[in-house]
């Protein structure tokens, strides 16, 4: 892999012109440099991979962008990552902090109604899940409500009012910045509920992170493209785009198209991240807190990512990161697509027009405008038609 801050030594003609150094760009960067076609990929970043770009902090691999646990059942997409990485065996277990100051097992099984109800068996945790779920359903009813209007709404009539007010709805209207009676229904339509003694949050036949961090992954993607970070593909898009025969995008759709019909909303997320003179601070990767008293989302620990067992001890030193949720706004990351009607009704619009735009790929989670994951991402790369 080629790379450069400043255009020397790049060539005058490219097949592909690759928009966004992320896992979408980098796997079309791969399939393509592998089918003998040439491609040149801009990063306005300083680095490449996009947000699962990972710090080497004291030895240990911070993921500067939030935890990234990649998880499938895809065969194929397993296997593609195999040819570059060797994945470890983490597993993600999160842990909350509930406003009541207890700490629960995620996702929602049986370890989590235990510490709720004191319940032992699925049959309890049945009748206690009935009866609350009834609860809010006859709520609702008296209200004159036969279908949930908002979060809050389907929250309660999926898992009931103990769970709710203390696991969802102040870690929700932190993330989304909005009180969750405001917040459509379908962002939690479904809510994983296991009668198992389960912490493990993914149900994919796979999981783990790659050994030594995902940055190794990236590199063996872009291997073989010429590779320009610090460069904003905007500030000078005429000459970008006249070096290549097709156009990989992969930023932000409505930016590509000049904001013609407006911007869309999107949510940030900002990182407080500190080194702490102790082996094992929290003892688990992923915690979050709930309460809405408490400003951060959650805390991550980034060296249980790839330390395992008494492993975590070699290194007296660990990294943590607090995560705050925050509006988008101009020169922050946009992460999340904030998918109410108003948004997704102004999507449909900007995809029409990307999709009546001859040579060029829109792909990725900012120019399709929806939450991907790492596996589908991949996915959606291995399946364009080069």
């Amino acid at each position: 892999m080629a790379t450069s801050t400043h255009p020397d030594g790049i060539a005058d003609r490219y097949d592909y012109l690759i928009v966004g150094s992320g896992l979408f760009g980098a796997t079309v960067a791969r399939r393509a440099t592998d089918a003998g076609l040439r491609c040149l990929v801009l990063e306005k970043r300083t680095h490449t991979g996009g947000n699962i770009y990972c710090e080497n902090v004291h030895g240990i691999n911070v993921h500067r962008y939030g935890a990234h646990i990649f998880h499938t059942s895809d065969k194929a997409v397993w296997e593609f990552v195999n040819r570059y990485v060797e994945m470890n065996r983490y597993t993600n277990s999160p842990v909350a902090v509930a406003p009541d100051g207890r700490m629960y097992n995620l996702p929602f099984n049986m370890n989590t109604f235990y510490q709720m109800w004191g319940v032992r068996t699925p049959g309890e945790a049945q009748a206690r899940l009935g009866e609350q779920r009834q609860e809010a359903l006859e709520a609702m009813k008296a209200a004159g409500v036969t279908e949930p209007r908002n979060l809050e709404e389907q929250a309660l009539a999926l898992i009931g009012r103990d769970i709710y007010l203390q696991l969802i709805k102040g870690y929700t209207e932190k993330q989304w910045g909005r009180p969750c009676s405001e917040l459509p229904a379908f962002i939690i339509r479904r809510l994983p509920v296991r009668l198992t003694f389960d912490n493990n949050y993914f149900n994919d036949s796979h999981q783990g992170i790659p050994i030594g961090g995902y940055n190794p992954l990236i590199d063996a993607l872009l291997d073989g493209s010429d590779v320009l970070t610090g460069t904003d593909f905007f500030a000078d898009r005429t000459r970008w785009e006249q070096m290549a025969d097709k156009v990989v995008f992969t930023g932000c759709i409505d930016q590509y198209f000049g904001y013609c019909y407006g911007h869309l909303d999107y949510r940030t997320v900002r990182f407080e991240t500190e080194t702490i003179h102790e082996a094992n601070l929290q003892g688990n990767a992923v915690i979050n807190y709930t309460s809405a008293d408490v400003p951060y989302t959650r805390i991550i620990e980034h060296k249980h990512f790839e330390a395992f067992g008494d492993d975590v001890y070699s290194n007296p030193l660990t990294v943590i990161s607090r995560e705050y949720s925050a509006e988008w706004h101009d020169g922050a990351e946009p992460f999340y697509p904030v998918n109410d009607s108003r948004n997704s009704a102004l999507y449909d619009r900007y995809k029409a027009l990307a999709d009546a735009t001859p040579g060029v790929i829109f792909g990725g989670r900012l120019a399709e405008y929806r939450y991907y994951d790492m596996a589908p991402t991949i996915a959606r790369a291995l399946a364009v038609q080069l």
